[in-house]
């Protein structure tokens, strides 16, 4: 029926009422014309049809100037749809008509290029988080996130046991007017002063609970806490090979270990990964706790965790000495980085070693090896020739490397942000980050060889558009580069970064350039990963901490190990195999928006000790309201437009810059500046900087270079 109605409306432009539609698919009884409005409504509340005031429907994309897409604030009002194909639409303040940050919108799009909000057609009102305020003797919920322009009236029942300074998860009862509600304290964080609710907070803004429920304790409770005789039946016993785990020194949760052996001159790499599935089984408690998660969260030095500690750092996590189940895949590959044969099977082992990548990397980077890791040295290098002859095949075949660099948080015991420091990667994280793709493209491979349901991890082809926008800049910037106008291929865009590396805005132009793609997710519609050049790529490494890896440890067990390919379990299976990978991709997105949230919000609160101080830093972004700066130490703050003295800058869009209307000084991307930090928040996440000598021409003026 869908797929008739979507047939159908796609050739039709004039919205109609329910019967005229029936009419017009050919129904011809009162059963078919119920289906019919049932699955109306449910493309009704997926945005692809639109219903009018006078009850008539319309296929969205039909609809001339119409889009439909998540609304995003800015802290100054303005509004701008997020909009899953082309460039975001700005909204103006006055043309928001009652919708707030995070609502789903129609929008007009005028003939300006602007929008205007037509209809609300659905507000998140789950997971409102905020702080309680004394006001007239009263207190009164102010919501964290300023920008959702909110009033919750509190019911004075749930109150009883706040007080100011708390910290409160609120849930709506009912709506009094568009942005007025009433609500309830459904639960108290903590006082806001309290160590880590801070991130909490943050946490809980998103759907990321740090408490399991009693039925999850209770299954957990009736798991072993270490692997029984009988568990082992069935499984190959892989306890005498050297097997080992890679990982960051504080990592508890270990997912995955790997072995090496030589059969002649081909390289027998064995990936080996927590059996999750043998303990979270389908449907339990347990599992619907991790599904409704979908992933871990690392929150700066926060974890919470996909599945509880028992088992995410216990029984799960592959620790030394200890025997743990789990899914091996053998891959036999020879010096050309061809996987000639691959063997996946249920095994167990006992690592040998937790090693941390700074103990690796001093072995096979610099010759350093620690007394503890000698009986591995060989194994260890020879594992590193392995992992260099296969991240070159991936580069040929376009593997796109972004060379991003990252911050790590660091707090005290109080939970206060006291230092700021990069995440270096080096030749021991390639290593694990090139085995756990052999190995997840192989099983990904033989799923789709067999023509099985499969919950696949792709990533579509970039926006031409954002591509091509992308190009302009670096032409803005006065860069001359071979690589062809239109090639978006993954070799175009690799050649592309290559051309750049050498420039000093390459870091800032390598961020760009991956905000210009779209974002990896789960289906079960395999398009291949595009950022990796792979025709066929899966997660299966990391249980513990995703659920999609849960999944295809399931499938992997189901058609594989049991052999059950029949149409009724391939059916079965393909019910909700959709709708699972879905929930999967937005629990990810949601865990990352939250990991970004507490990033800045810690930097902010690490610069509040840091007003007063100058820092040397290169512009990273341009806007209308000023540029923002990155100092060495990765914490990037705004010089606010209103700060630059000495004349009057506008913000040229077509050259991404800000250019003073007497003097003609520019500031762009890359250029070097001297910065103060003027003030910094951590309640509001924000971090202002000024030019430390505005006389200093630390800019450079293009317009006189012809730009």
């Amino acid at each position: 029926m869908r797929e008739l109605i979507l047939e159908k409306l796609d050739k039709v432009l004039d919205a109609m009422d329910l019967i005229t539609i029936n009419d017009l698919l050919g129904l011809k009884t009162a059963d078919e014309l119920r289906e019919l409005q049932e699955e109306i409504v449910k493309l009704e509340k997926e945005f692809v049809i639109y219903r009018t005031k006078r009850d008539k429907y319309v296929l969205v994309k039909n609809m001339p100037n119409m889009k439909v897409g998540k609304l995003s604030v800015s802290k100054k009002g303005m509004g701008y749809l997020c909009v899953p194909k082309g460039e975001d639409i700005k909204i103006p303040k006055e043309a928001l008509n009652g919708a707030v940050h995070d609502d789903m919108v129609l929008c007009e799009v005028l003939k300006s290029g602007e929008g205007q909000v037509i209809k609300i057609l659905k507000r998140e009102l789950n997971n409102l988080v905020g702080e309680l305020v004394l006001k007239e003797n009263k207190l009164v919920l102010e919501l964290d996130d300023e920008k959702r322009d909110l009033t919750i009236i509190l019911d004075q029942e749930s109150l009883k046991n706040c007080v100011e300074g708390h910290k409160v998860l609120v849930e709506v009862t009912k709506e009094v007017s568009n942005k007025k509600y009433l609500g309830k304290v459904l639960k108290i964080i903590g006082h806001k002063t309290d160590p880590g609710v801070d991130i909490l907070s943050i946490a809980y803004k998103y759907g990321i609970f740090e408490e399991f429920n009693e039925a999850v304790m209770q299954q957990v409770d009736s798991i072993l806490p270490s692997v029984s005789e009988k568990e082992l039946a069935g499984r190959t016993d892989l306890t005498s090979k050297m097997i080992f785990t890679i990982d960051g020194s504080d990592t508890k949760d270990i997912d995955d270990a790997i072995s090496l052996e030589m059969i002649g001159e081909d390289y027998l790499l064995g990936v080996h990964i927590a059996d999750v599935s043998h303990y979270v089984t389908k449907d339990s408690p347990l599992d619907q706790e991790a599904l409704k998660r979908g992933t871990s969260s690392y929150l700066a030095d926060t974890v919470i965790p996909m599945l509880p500690r028992k088992l995410s750092n216990g029984v799960c996590s592959l620790n030394e000495n200890e025997i743990r189940l789990t899914l091996s895949c053998e891959m036999k590959i020879n010096k050309q980085g061809q996987v000639l044969d691959a063997d996946i099977f249920p095994s167990y082992i006992k690592s040998a070693k937790k090693m941390t990548y700074e103990k690796v990397n001093d072995i096979i980077m610099r010759n350093i090896v620690d007394p503890l890791y000698e009986p591995f040295k060989d194994t260890l290098i020879k594992m590193n020739e392995l992992a260099k002859i296969l991240r070159e095949v991936k580069e040929k075949r376009g593997y796109i490397d972004f060379e991003l660099e990252e911050a790590k948080v660091v707090q005290d015991e109080n939970g206060k942000a006291i230092d700021i420091k990069r995440r270096f990667r080096e030749d021991g994280e390639k290593l694990i980050e090139d085995f756990m793709i052999a190995a997840n493209e192989t099983i990904a491979e033989r799923f789709t060889h067999l023509d099985l349901p499969f919950v696949y991890r792709v990533h579509d082809i970039p926006d031409s558009a954002k591509i091509a926008k992308f190009l302009n800049l670096i032409k803005v910037l006065g860069y001359q580069v071979t690589s062809r106008k239109n090639d978006f291929s993954n070799q175009g865009l690799q050649k592309l970064l290559a051309e750049l590396s050498d420039k000093k805005e390459f870091t800032i132009l390598s961020a760009l350039l991956l905000r210009s793609m779209k974002k990896a997710v789960y289906q079960t519609n395999n398009i291949g990963h595009f950022g990796l050049a792979s025709k066929m790529y899966c997660h299966f490494t990391s249980p513990i901490r995703r659920y999609p890896d849960l999944m295809v440890h399931r499938l992997t067990r189901l058609f594989l190990f049991e052999n059950q390919i029949n149409m009724e379990t391939i059916n079965q299976v393909n019910s909700n195999l959709d709708a699972t990978a879905l929930q999967c991709s937005e629990r990810e997105q949601a865990a990352e928006k939250a990991e970004r949230d507490v990033e800045d919000m810690k930097m902010a609160e690490y610069m509040e000790g840091h007003v007063g101080e100058t820092f040397h830093g290169v512009i990273s972004t341009i806007t209308n309201y000023g540029f923002f700066v990155e100092p060495d130490n990765l914490i990037e703050g705004l010089v606010h437009i209103n700060v630059l003295k000495g004349d009057f800058y506008v913000y040229v869009e077509e050259l991404l810059s800000l250019i003073g209307q007497n003097t003609k000084k520019t500031y762009r991307l890359g250029d070097e500046v001297d910065v103060k930090v003027i003030g910094a928040s951590k309640e509001s996440s924000t971090i202002d900087f000024e030019l430390v000598d505005n006389k200093k021409d630390n800019s450079k003026n293009i317009i006189e270079k012809g730009k």
